[in-house]
């Protein structure tokens, strides 16, 4: 298990001798681009999360995606051979509805801008959705829902302008979708900004709101995070103070891994799913900024990543590539240029 919780100071990859399976009682899954896109499973998601339960694991489902009420994410995981229950996801309307509960009174009407999910959650804390402005709402709540249009734009710029407080269940500019990334509820939530040139209060990843309502209803001791979005998942796990395991299946690509920031460092990283029932081997520093994990090796030479060896994992090779290009830029904030070495892993 790695000793340094959430990437603080990360400079490489960690790496564990047990599966992760054993060294964490809860997994915290993403959904879109991890467990599903759109509505497909991901390749190797249902068998390896059907593992990790046999294994003991209890599995969480995370998402900033506030559209759909838990028990709907329950029943299309289900359908998708991967059976579970509405306590088994968390999604950011619920998080966004406690913490407009925390600004309004019991009993108060909350404009919402989104969809079935952001009603529901309101309505779980004693509040009341409203779609129009006449209504006589003392809050707005934005989250990302496909039916949304400019009138909805337009009804919440209306209420901000005029000075009601404004939660948006999260900022992700992009959402996958069976059919590639589409614009996400930040991008919708940019729409009001501009009009109103007021910052809404954010709920979900990678804010601390998501993270206490994960916590909360989970009452996860040891949980890990795992997800494929740098900026909100990682980032997230980073805030929370846990640690965290990229997959590549959805929107991050192994460039802008070896492109991120310290809040931006997973603890650990693997292909898809099937990372959380094995070990994660370790990267040595075999001093002189060279790094070796597997049967490869890599250092920063003159602005450039540089890879030596071989071996049957390629994320191996960029595991040890990440440990170089991390370390320097720490050490000065310089780039590196990564692309013919990620070429030579085929990644």
């Amino acid at each position: 298990m790695t000793d340094t919780a959430a990437g603080l100071g990360r400079t490489a990859p960690g790496g564990s001798d047990r599966p992760l399976t054993e060294e964490y009682d809860t997994a915290l899954l993403d959904l879109d681009g991890v467990v599903y896109a759109g509505p497909h499973a991901i390749p190797h998601a249902v068998e390896s999360l059907a593992a990790a339960r046999e294994a003991g694991m209890r599995l969480a489902y995370v998402t900033n995606n506030a559209s759909r009420p838990p028990r709907v994410v329950a029943g299309h995981l289900t359908e998708l051979g991967i059976p579970a229950e509405a306590t088994d996801v968390i999604n950011s309307a619920q998080a966004a509805a406690r913490l407009v509960a925390s600004k309004v009174p019991a009993g108060a009407k909350v404009l919402v801008v989104g969809g079935a999910g952001l009603e529901e959650a309101l309505t779980e804390r004693g509040l009341v959705p409203v779609r129009s402005l006449a209504d006589g709402p003392l809050a707005v709540v934005q989250g990302y829902d496909p039916s949304v249009g400019w009138q909805h734009l337009a009804e919440a710029s209306y209420a901000v302008a005029g000075g009601l407080p404004w939660v948006a269940s999260n900022t992700d500019l992009t959402v996958p979708t069976a059919r590639g990334i589409a614009p996400g509820n930040g991008t919708l939530v940019a729409a009001v900004r501009t009009a109103t040139g007021v910052e809404p209060e954010v709920a979900g990843k990678p804010l601390p709101p998501m993270h206490r309502e994960t916590v909360i209803r989970t009452g996860a001791r040891r949980p890990l995070v795992v997800g494929d979005r740098l900026d909100t998942d990682i980032e997230g796990a980073y805030n929370g103070g846990v640690d965290s395991l990229l997959v590549f299946t959805g929107v991050t690509t192994p460039a802008q891994l070896l492109a991120a920031p310290a809040r931006h460092r997973p603890t650990y990283v693997a292909a898809d799913l099937r990372g959380l029932l094995t070990g994660q081997p370790e990267v040595a520093a075999l001093g002189g900024g060279r790094y070796r994990c597997g049967g490869y090796e890599a250092w920063a030479d003159g602005g450039e990543l540089r890879l030596s060896g071989g071996g049957e994992d390629p994320y191996d090779g960029l595991r040890a590539l990440c440990a170089a290009a991390w370390t320097a830029a720490d050490a000065d904030g310089s780039a590196v240029d990564g692309s013919k070495a990620l070429a030579e892993l085929g990644l």
